[in-house]
């Protein structure tokens, strides 16, 4: 996405913003989207080589963007690697907690540490950031936190039992920090996918069964890409949504 393609946010120029799993997919388009919008973007992903290719892409190019490879499993790390970005840009003033991994399971098999693991990549994290950049908000007076849900638990998906209870959580936990921020003009909301098409989402499960399901399954015709959902990220982020708290913002094309 351009930003001469879609909507101009002037609040978010210069405003500081980190993604994480920014490298691929719908961070990606993240990312770009942000930095089109001239916004100080920090991002962090465990896919280092795809990410210092988009930095130095979109450096090159003239955007304020900046890379840490990184786990976000590993808290200490993250906290260390959010902090090193705010050395550059500022207090992070839209986090957007898009970091998952929707690797179907069996749920014969889920040991504990298996589904510990699915918490940790699909919510754990979420809070820790949050955790890390509220203070930074707060001072400020203002700010975004976008968390990512999905519509699979939604619409009673099966085959990731540890995915989708990690995703339904992440709608409480926007809730109750909605609250607890909310006095100091903090938003919190959340995103809720579609169905995107992703190169993921294309090599491992969209088959002639899937775009049958997705045709019958959706209100509008054709697919939900990641530059709808980053399109979504970029008004939540911006002062536009100055009252938008609380809420679930789908972009699935009309299937729930």
């Amino acid at each position: 996405m351009t930003a001469d393609a879609s909507a101009i946010y002037p609040s978010l120029q210069g405003r500081p913003v980190l993604v994480s799993g920014g490298a691929t997919g719908i961070g990606e388009a993240l990312v770009r989207a942000f930095a089109a919008q001239g916004a100080r973007v920090g991002f962090v992903d465990l896919a280092g080589d795809d990410g210092n290719a988009l930095a130095a892409q979109l450096k090159a190019s003239g955007g304020l963007v900046q890379f840490r490879r990184c786990d976000v499993t590993d808290i200490d790390a993250y906290h260390a690697a959010i902090g090193e970005i705010e050395a550059i840009h500022g207090p992070t003033l839209a986090l957007v907690n898009n970091a998952a991994n929707d690797t179907r399971h069996d749920w014969r098999e889920v040991t504990p540490e298996y589904f510990d693991a699915r918490v940790a990549v699909n919510l754990r994290h979420a809070f820790f950031a949050i955790q890390a950049v509220a203070p930074g908000m707060i001072a400020a007076g203002n700010g975004s936190i976008v968390n990512f849900g999905s519509v699979g638990w939604m619409t009673a998906s099966g085959g990731y039992p540890g995915y989708a209870a990690s995703k339904a959580a992440t709608h409480g936990l926007t809730r109750s920090f909605a609250r607890d921020l909310g006095k100091h003009g903090i938003r919190v909301n959340t995103l809720v996918p579609g169905w995107v098409m992703t190169k993921r989402q294309l090599d491992l499960w969209v088959d002639d069964s899937a775009n049958e399901l997705i045709d019958r399954s959706q209100c509008l015709a054709g697919r939900v890409m990641p530059d709808d959902i980053a399109r979504m990220a970029l008004f939540l982020a911006s002062d536009d949504s100055r009252m938008c708290s609380a809420q679930n913002f789908i972009v699935d094309g009309g299937w729930v």
